[in-house]
């Protein structure tokens, strides 16, 4: 599924020109040790434990096709219904263990009704089950090292002694007075700037540094967001995330509440500090990603910003229907040159684009690798086809996506402007357009909970090829 574009909510009157990331100093990134003897054994059971409930599985019911399939749906199903219920919590861990308990019963189905419920049947039901539990508990046990050592890396700070914190009173319809922001900020020592008609949100932050904060924050949404981060970065200062927007992609990616936003402003009293990587699109910084050709070309339009869905319900059709393709080419990795892309993304950390709760978000901040995904259609019927399959989780069936991560990306027009949508906002820059990813640049004060959150969701990301390399001790 392709990320929704991220919200703006910069207040009426917050026009600004995008500040540019000047800090090359990227801090360096600690080298993972090598697997110990104990952790490369506990991969190498999970994996072997796994193999042998599928091949005992399928050789229990193997007489009986239909069996087959309902057995192997079982064990898919509890494996990943498992690996949910134990690196997730509240409606997300339920899923998980929804799946454990769908996943048992269609592999209770599957061999006891291909051995017509006889004693033998039960005895390899059971044994299945003692292999599923080995499975989901050594794998758990060989990934406790590496959570374990990234939890060591969000160091306990001295909290800021001049921390400011800039409100925009407008986004989420109004959660910083509804959830009592300020006041709550002002007890805990920080100062708080409000947003005002006919007031730049960057000069309040400039002014606020200029001053001696030692630590910037911003309760509001995406946009704002990032262009107070990006300020921090280029002072070097400590930067704190207050999700009180609409949507909230990067607080949502990062593990903070979105739901209520005070838990965040205990970040300044907390101060564990936490460093996330952050992008750049020639020299322009962004949190969330850059849209180039049909999303950048929607947000240029007058009144967008005011009804979004509307004037996307007006436009899409067109677009789709238009016979000339983009202007936007670039080259992917393995060298195919494309030309012509209709869509094209480019995230700070690659998004979810399967089939999966996760979907359309980042489940890590800090693998130092930028996320693309393009649509090289060159039809409106081929970008359709496209875009169901990509909203089904299944875009890499179609020949015309291109999904892949990598620390440098350009994308080039023969016009030698194009327009972007930068973290929601609309901008026509120069080409060519030169993306870089700056590994753990962003330094940012976190309440303490959020180390467990952030590790669960990198540890959704694991896969089978992650324990293969882990028992090989690589």
């Amino acid at each position: 599924m392709v990320a929704p574009a991220p919200d703006r909510d910069m207040g009426a009157d917050s026009t600004h020109d995008a500040p540019r990331a000047t800090s090359d100093e990227i801090p360096t990134i600690p080298a993972t040790p090598a697997p110990t003897a104990g952790t490369r054994l506990l991969a190498g059971t999970a994996l072997l434990a796994t193999a042998l409930l599928l091949a005992l599985v399928i050789a229990f019911v193997v007489r009986n096709a239909i069996f087959v399939v309902v057995g192997i749906l079982g064990v898919v199903a509890a494996v990943a219904g498992g690996w949910w219920a134990v690196t997730s919590r509240s409606a997300r861990r339920a899923l998980g263990f929804a799946g454990i308990v769908v996943g048992t019963v269609l592999l209770a189905v599957g061999v006891l009704g291909a051995g017509h419920e006889s004693w033998a049947s039960v005895v390899r039901f059971a044994i299945a089950l003692v292999l599923l539990m080995v499975a989901l508990a050594s794998g758990r046990a060989a990934l406790a090292r590496d959570l374990a050592a990234g939890r060591e890396e969000w160091a306990q700070v001295a909290p800021p002694a001049r921390p400011v914190l800039l409100c925009n009173p407008w986004s989420g319809g109004g959660k910083v007075e509804r959830f009592g922001i300020e006041s709550l900020a002002e007890s805990l020592g920080v100062e708080t700037i409000v947003l005002d008609h006919g007031l730049d949100l960057g000069e309040l932050a400039r002014n606020a540094v200029a001053d001696g904060a030692d630590c910037l924050g911003m309760a509001g949404g995406d946009g704002s967001q990032a262009l107070v981060a990006s300020l921090a970065v280029e002072h070097d200062l400590p930067f704190v995330c207050v999700s009180a927007g609409t949507r909230n992609h990067f607080a949502l990616d990062l593990g903070l509440d979105r739901e209520d936003p005070r838990h965040s402003v205990h970040a300044f009293r907390d101060a564990v500090e936490r460093r996330v990587d952050f992008a750049t699109v020639n020299d322009r910084f962004f949190v969330n990603n850059v849209s180039l050709g049909v999303y950048a070309t929607i947000v240029q339009q007058e009144g967008y910003r005011e009804a979004k869905a509307e004037t996307t319900q007006q436009l899409l059709p067109a677009l789709l229907g238009r016979d000339d393709p983009f202007d936007l080419q670039f080259t992917t990795p393995d060298g195919r040159e494309v030309d012509g892309a209709f869509l094209i993304m480019v995230s700070n950390n690659p998004y979810v684009l399967s089939a999966s709760p996760d979907a359309s978000q980042r489940r890590s901040l800090e693998t130092g690798r930028l996320g693309v995904f393009a649509v090289s259609a060159q039809t409106g019927t081929q970008a359709a086809e496209v875009i169901t399959l990509a909203l089904a989780g299944q875009a890499g069936a179609s020949p015309h996506a291109h999904e892949f991560a990598c620390e440098e990306f350009e994308v080039r027009s023969r016009s030698g402007t194009a327009f972007a949508g930068i973290d929601g906002e609309a901008l026509e820059l120069p080409t060519p357009l030169r993306f870089r990813i700056h590994p753990r640049g962003l330094r940012m004060l976190v309440p303490q909970d959020n180390a467990d959150a952030a590790l669960r969701r990198h540890a959704r990301d694991v896969r089978v090829r992650d324990l293969v390399k882990m028992a090989k001790g690589s």
